[in-house]
């Protein structure tokens, strides 16, 4: 909670400025649980969130350290969100491609053309806070293909994974696929995404997005049609506390299933595969990841 750069800050939650004192803050964490509380007809989710943010920042130290990760109170800037070091040497999937680099590339190229001028730490926390939310929606939905990207990384060797894949005779990287993934279980398309809040869909779409379902069912199926594979599923992958249940299934794409699902889940559904759907072993494995290693290209 809190991490993404869509995400209300503690202080917001609560709603009061970085600098109110220690007794405004109590005060208006008990204003909150009283507006939130589900038996006064506030909203379950809400009130979580206060509570999270209490936690946060409810005592003189636990502030303290908030404020210094997330750049308020004067805390020295951060340029942070970054990998951190591998310590585990467990055998990894065979990867390919740069999760989050095109995203990556395209928010500091917007946020420098924003300013008319080189920025010098683009991702410290007190300055992504003053940016638009269009600027700050292309930093959230990188940091969540990278931390997919850790995750998929420890499948094990049974697995290959391609980062951000064009999308075969498309223009831009609209329609790009953020991993496809082909492991014994099958072939996955799979799109990471942040809203920064809680995700909610109907009529096989996530509502308030810019249609992620559409176009990562539209990536699957120019790659498809390239490469000659049939995906098994495609899978958006959202942060934990975004969804009410760990996996939701929102529609069938011509006998491939789609799914939202939480983060956490994600490498269980990938090991163990989709109910009904083939699985994919000895020659067969091989010959689709020739196929997709001869046609994959990168956003």
């Amino acid at each position: 909670m809190f991490d993404s750069p869509l995400s209300a800050s503690a202080y917001e939650v609560l709603g009061v400025a970085p600098e109110a004192s220690d007794d405004e803050l109590r005060r208006a964490f008990r204003l909150q649980l009283r507006r939130t509380h589900p038996d006064a007809g506030g909203d379950a989710a809400v009130f979580i969130r206060v509570q999270r943010a209490w936690e946060l920042v409810g005592t003189p130290q636990s502030r303290a350290a908030y404020d210094r990760g997330h750049g308020f109170a004067g805390a020295e800037q951060w340029s942070g969100w970054g990998a951190p070091p591998r310590t585990d040497t467990r055998p990894r999937a065979q990867v390919h491609g740069e999760a989050g680099g095109w995203l990556r590339r395209q928010y500091v190229a917007r946020v420098q053309e924003r300013a008319d001028a080189d920025i010098a730490a683009p991702y410290d926390p007190a300055f992504v806070r003053t940016i638009p939310v269009e600027l700050r929606a292309l930093l959230a939905h990188a940091l969540a293909e990278e931390e997919s990207a850790r995750i998929l990384a420890g499948l094990g060797m049974g697995f290959t994974v391609w980062h951000d894949v064009a999308a075969p005779h498309e223009a831009d990287a609209d329609g790009k696929i953020d991993h496809v993934v082909l492991g014994p279980s099958g072939l996955f398309g799979v799109m990471s995404a942040d809203t920064g809040g809680d995700v909610r869909f109907r009529g096989g779409e996530v509502l308030g997005a810019d249609a992620p379902v559409g176009g990562l069912v539209k990536g699957i199926r120019l790659l498809s049609r390239t490469a000659r594979v049939r995906f098994s599923a495609a899978l958006l992958v959202f942060p934990d506390d975004d969804l009410a249940e760990p996996v939701v299934p929102i529609r069938t794409e011509r006998s491939m299933l789609v799914a939202v699902m939480r983060r956490s889940v994600l490498p269980t559904v990938l090991r163990t595969g989709i109910r009904g759907t083939r699985v994919i072993g000895g020659n067969e494995l091989f010959d689709v990841r020739t196929r997709l290693q001869q046609t994959v290209r990168f956003a």
